[in-house]
């Protein structure tokens, strides 16, 4: 059984009268969970309200209350893989994430996280993700350490003040008409409901593609994203038609199996740069980690794109 030892927090949204009673509100925000196994918790003091008191199974809903709760699991899955202090201070840590590891605790992942290895880590529980990267990416997570500055680290985020960019490996089984150009689209929630997909409407997510250099069938990408969709790198490249390396969701689902830990996502996070609010000193973070290369890449792209380089702006601009 992996239990975690910090509590996961929901709050209750804003619903018509007659309010649900709470333990249906748990049941429905979280159909994976049983009724019975949310009762269970309930009844041995396992859900706490927002001074630390269990609650019960009658306590009232009240909109914009908050709960809190220790995710459970049965059987854990083990992650062999390991993480890396890229930097920290008072402030803040940036870590290198491996692929396969979880940035939060989710699904079957409770104590197997970056956030609560780096809490066993670091003695600090107070240790918080200013944004997220997929479980099966690896590379640079950004954490806050301490409440009091960490309005000023999420702020970056929200303004744009944060610069980042990704690596990535892809199939090229067609020549591109630019090297550079930026996708741009609205992505929504699709089925099952861990995808996205592309969908008419406001733009909502934007991303810088660049083809940097390619052999055979294989070519090496930087991708910058403007926005933060979820999923928006990988749903960006599958439909320009370069499908990353190793990814199990785009274009297609694949059926669900087991990791394979020899063959990760070829998605790295490898950069971050912006100004420290609390500082003011530029700060530059870049992963080590490497994509993996069937041979090494020499052609040059001046041979395979004779026209050369072209800037573009619209949606598919390889075609």
């Amino acid at each position: 059984m992996g239990i975690s030892q910090y509590p996961s927090c929901v709050s209750l949204p804003c619903a018509e009268k007659p309010y649900p009673s709470i333990l249906t509100f748990l049941t429905q925000r979280f159909p994976q969970v049983e009724q019975a196994t949310w009762e269970a918790r309930i009844q041995t003091g396992k859900v706490l309200d927002e001074s630390g008191l269990p609650i019960s199974l009658s306590t009232p809903y009240r909109p914009s209350q908050r709960l809190f709760y220790f995710r459970e699991v049965a059987d854990e899955p083990l992650i062999p893989l390991k993480e890396e202090i890229l930097f920290q201070n008072d402030d803040i840590l940036v870590a290198c994430k491996p692929p396969f590891l979880p940035v939060t605790p989710a699904g079957p992942y409770v104590n197997e996280c970056l956030l609560n290895r780096l809490r066993l880590t670091t003695a600090n529980r107070d240790l918080t993700p200013l944004h997220r990267i997929d479980r099966e990416t690896s590379g640079l997570v950004l954490f806050s350490m301490r409440k009091e500055t960490r309005g000023l680290y999420a702020s970056l985020f929200l303004d744009g003040g944060i610069k980042k960019h990704y690596a990535a490996l892809a199939m090229l089984d067609h020549r591109p008409a630019t090297r550079t150009g930026q996708v741009e689209n609205r992505l929504i929630e699709a089925e099952p409901w861990f995808r996205m997909k592309v969908a008419p409407g406001t733009i909502n997510a934007r991303s810088i593609i660049e083809l940097q250099t390619c052999r055979d069938q294989h070519a090496y990408f930087r991708l910058t994203p403007i926005t933060g969709k979820k999923h928006q790198l990988r749903v960006h490249m599958s439909e320009l038609g370069f499908g990353l390396l190793n990814d199990r969701y785009y274009p297609n689902l694949l059926a669900k199996q087991a990791d394979d830990f020899e063959n990760p996502l070829q998605l790295i996070a490898r950069s971050l740069k912006f100004t420290d609010p609390v500082s003011g000193e530029i700060m530059q973070f870049e992963s080590e980690r490497k994509l993996q290369f069937l041979r090494s890449i020499k052609t040059s792209l001046s041979k395979l794109l004779p026209g050369g380089i072209k800037n573009s702006t619209k949606n598919l601009f390889f075609f």
